[in-house]
Parts: structure tokens; sequence; C-alpha cells
């Protein structure tokens, strides 16, 4: 038992498939322009394009409307369409589709959307869109102009709204080699991930650079599966990631990650504060003695510097050293990110600074 205490924790072991993924094995963006119907009133009125995409919906169905006539669609509104083809997609599957207004629209609620083709970037169609919309969002306007809004209603949801009509080829079962990528470029992850598929399958990965690893797998789709399969489930322990210090400028958050070291270094922190208390003092003058109310500015100024304390990181302090110090010294958010800038100007802090 002694022994077993005494023996260090295993290091994290992440799946391959956690860590990376087969080059062409993903999904691909579709959008299409379309037109929602049925609306309560709360369309794009006599948009032009509106318009013209309904009067190419009605020609397709057989109805012309006459030269010059621009009908009102508050009941209509033109909207983009998006939806994910993932991988394999085979035709007669059917995927979710996002539906957005492009134009004036209030509201989306109560909808349909009318068959919209899906187009890939290839600029091919790969799937048709239709059905009824199911929104999230409420928008209410009344009739002295207030309005109340919740969450966002210019934007649905059709579940199983599209139906695929063309599938990608993602070349998985054919060629001598297959490329696998990692999520995040790391020469030594990328070695460890090669000694592990190398292991279960001898001289099957090679690395290609901090990113790919090549891997010459069987022909055939039944055997390269079942090998893919295979190598999806390879434990792998990963490199420890960089260090990195990630600031939010705008809310004041800091993230640190366990990786960021400190060299020899002090840090003092105190705060100054100034406060002006203005209070006029009024001078009324007695009745009927034809003076004029004077004000006599009278102004107070006070100052109050806190206590400055200093913080000593020995050589190596690790995250919870520096979180413990700062927390010591009751810095602000605004405060640790200029106590961070500053170890990284001194060349203390040994990690990457990143402010979003």
């Amino acid at each position: 038992m002694v022994l077993a205490c005494m023996l260090a924790p295993p290091a994290r072991a992440d799946r391959v498939r956690d860590l990376g993924a087969f080059q062409g094995v993903r999904s691909n963006q579709l959008t299409g322009y379309g037109i929602v119907v049925g609306l309560p009133g709360t369309g794009d009125d006599t948009l032009e394009y509106v318009t013209q995409a309904m009067r190419g919906v009605s020609g397709r169905l057989g109805l012309q409307l006459p030269p010059g006539v621009s009908p009102g669609l508050k009941n209509a509104a033109a909207v983009l369409v998006t939806a994910d083809l993932p991988a394999f997609s085979k035709p007669g599957q059917r995927i979710d589709v996002t539906v957005s207004t492009i134009g004036k629209a209030k509201a989306l609620r109560g909808g349909a959307l009318i068959m919209t083709p899906l187009y890939g970037a290839d600029g091919q169609i790969y799937a048709m869109a239709q059905g009824n919309l199911a929104v999230g969002g409420l928008g209410i306007t009344a009739k002295d102009g207030s309005q109340l809004t919740v969450n966002v209603p210019t934007v649905g949801r059709i579940a199983d709204g599209a139906t695929v009509e063309r599938a990608v080829d993602s070349g998985f079962d054919h060629g001598d080699t297959l490329r696998w990528n990692l999520f995040q470029a790391d020469f030594l992850t990328a070695s460890r991930v090669r000694d592990a598929i190398n292991t279960r399958f001898p001289q099957t990965a090679s690395v290609e650079d901090g990113m790919t690893l090549a891997l010459r797998l069987t022909t055939g789709a039944d055997h390269r599966a079942s090998q893919m399969a295979d190598i999806e489930m390879i434990d792998v322990t990963p490199g420890e990631s960089a260090a990195k210090v990630i600031v939010n400028s705008r809310t004041g958050t800091v993230v640190i990650n366990s990786a960021v070291r400190l060299s020899p270094a002090a840090i003092s922190h105190g705060r100054l504060v100034v406060r002006i208390d203005e209070k006029p003092q009024v001078s009324q003058p007695g009745a009927f003695s034809g003076g004029r109310t004077a004000v006599t500015p009278n102004s107070k100024i006070t100052l109050n510097e806190g206590d400055a304390h200093v913080a000593l990181f020995k050589p190596g302090a690790s995250l919870a050293s520096l979180v413990d110090a700062l927390n010591k010294l009751g810095v602000s958010p605004s405060d640790l990110v200029a106590i961070l800038e500053a170890l990284k100007q001194a060349g203390s802090l040994k990690a990457e600074m990143e402010v979003l």
C-alpha cells in the first residue's frame, strides 16, 4: 500500500479522435435564398427584392403577375437558409436548417418556408429545404409604438427541414495515403500519435508537419473503415500546451493556463483614491435690501492611499502561487491585466499574452 501511494498519478490520455480528424471526413456548409410566407403582418412589406422573389415563385407555380403590379407582402419575408451537410450524407437523408431574415421583417413566428435550393461552395445544389418554422423568439408592438422583444424572433429553425439531393465524395476509401490532422498544431503530440498508431499498426503512420500525419491504410471501404475506427480509439498522452494568458479587455476576464511559470519577481500594488466633494453655499440677501443672491463655491478634496503590499515570487513559481499572491494583494481585473503586462515586460512572465 505504501508503494502504491508513492507512485506518481498516471498522465492524462486522450483518444486520437479527440485530438484531430481525418482529412476529407468533415461537414460542408450550404446556403440558399428563399421566401417565408404565412406571417401575421410581420413580413418585409413591399421591399423590391421580396417582390421579385415572389414573382419567381409565382412563375414556377404557373401564376404570372401582371406587369407593373407591386403586391403588398407584409405576410412574406426574404430569408437566408443555412445548413451543414454532414460527412457521408446520402441522397434522401434529412438535415436541419436555420432560417434568418435579411430585410425589415419583424418576426418569423407562424411562417412556412417555400421550397428553397441549398448550394455548396461549388455552386451545385446539394439539398432542398421546405417546412414550417419553429421560432423561439417573440416580438410585440403596441399602437403607441412601444415594443417588447423576447430572444430573437427573426431567426427560426426547421428540424429535418431539408432533403439531401447530392452526396459529397470524401475520398476516404481510395488512394494509398489518408491524412489525419490535429485540431491544434503541436510537434510533440503529432509524434506521440504517430508512435501510438505504429505500435498498433506497424509502419503505418509518418509525420508530415506539426499538424498532419500520413497514414498508409489498406484500400477498400470495409477494411479501411475498420482500421480508422481502431485508430480513433487509441489512447495518446498529448504534449503540454504552450504557456498562455488570455485577457478579454471588454469584460475584464483573465484566463491563465497551468503551463505558466514565473521567474523571480516582486510585485507591489497599492491604490490611490482622490475624492472631490462640491457643496456650494447660497447667500440670500435680506428682504427689500436690493441685493442679489450669491453662490459661493465650497470644494473639499480628500486623498486616500491604500496600503501597498509586496508579493515575492521564487524561481519557477506556478499558477497556484501567482493566483494566491494576487488574491492577497486584492487586485481587481483591470489591475490584474496591468500586473501581468508589467511582468511580461520585465521578462518574468514566461507565457504568451493574447488580448481579445
